[in-house]
């Protein structure tokens, strides 16, 4: 999750369907503050696909679909990429159920094979997911990520040797403004997280400490403008919201180079930072 980003699949608001009546009237059903802006929401969509081409990542478009709504353009949670193909989340949000099969046959387009799919009555979205290394998975177990989809993800991988790890998830403001286990932890290189660290649970933090990581604190004032939702590119390189400037603030003074674009309509809208906004399909 840390390695350099060199490709990566995203979905844009006009994609998505953010400039469609039809889709923009369910705004309040799927859990937005407020009816979106589509043109600023573009427009900072398009600063955060400059910022991914400018950190070498080939940025690549989902394409559009009758059957998406506005939460694909979180284009991070129908999938998960892992070095034997793409497995296909069941999200827990039903109107995402849709997106995996697009992620899916897209993906197959570029040559990405499919190595696995998760069933009824499994759920489970990638913003739950976490690779502490090359052979460690941890799962967020909460209100989009079932005990049965931790159970087929493992199924699936321990043949690989990897093992699967469940992370217990606080109820936070319950089902509707669900916590990935992504809102609680970043992972920025191979030995450093940023971390919630007061929403995470004690048995998480107890797995990270003898594992070597090094645990940094968001500033508490910007857990709601998604302080922890941060993308590691690669090379001590963060991409983060602009708006998080005394966490961003922390990150550099950790040693990191730290990006930032735009998010207020297009992130803290819909609840979902860089990492959501973005499915990365290779990292070096």
């Amino acid at each position: 999750m840390v390695g350099a980003l060199e490709r990566v699949l995203v979905c844009s608001p006009s994609r998505a369907g953010w400039n469609q009546l039809e889709r923009f009237s369910e705004w309040k059903n799927l859990g937005f503050h407020h009816g979106p802006a589509f043109s600023a929401a573009q427009s900072q969509h398009d600063a955060l696909r400059l910022e991914l081409e400018q950190a070498g990542a080939e940025v690549l478009d989902l394409p559009s679909a009758d059957d998406l709504t506005l939460d694909a353009v979180y284009t991070h949670d129908a999938s998960l990429s892992t070095d034997y193909g793409l497995i296909v989340m069941r999200p827990g949000k039903r109107n995402r159920l849709p997106e995996g099969a697009h992620h899916g046959v897209f993906c197959e387009t570029l040559n990405i094979p499919m190595f696995g799919a998760i069933a009824a009555p499994g759920t489970s979205e990638a913003g739950d997911v976490l690779w502490l290394d090359d052979r460690t998975l941890l799962v967020g177990r909460g209100y989009r990520t079932n005990a049965d989809g931790i159970r087929q993800l493992r199924d699936l991988l321990a043949p690989k040797g990897i093992q699967v790890l469940s992370a217990p998830l606080p109820h936070g403001n319950g089902p509707a403004e669900c916590l990935h286990l992504m809102s609680l932890i970043s992972l920025l290189d191979g030995h450093t997280a940023l971390v919630d660290l007061a929403a995470l649970a004690v048995e998480t933090v107890e797995l990270l400490g003898p594992r070597g990581f090094h645990l940094i604190e968001i500033d508490s004032s910007e857990r709601e403008s998604l302080g922890c939702n941060v993308l590691a590119l690669g090379n001590n390189r963060l991409l983060a919201i602009e708006e998080n400037r005394k966490t961003n603030e922390r990150l550099r003074r950790a040693g990191f180079d730290v990006r930032t674009f735009p998010g207020g309509e297009l992130c803290l809208n819909g609840g979902g930072g860089p990492t959501c906004l973005t499915r990365p399909l290779l990292r070096g």
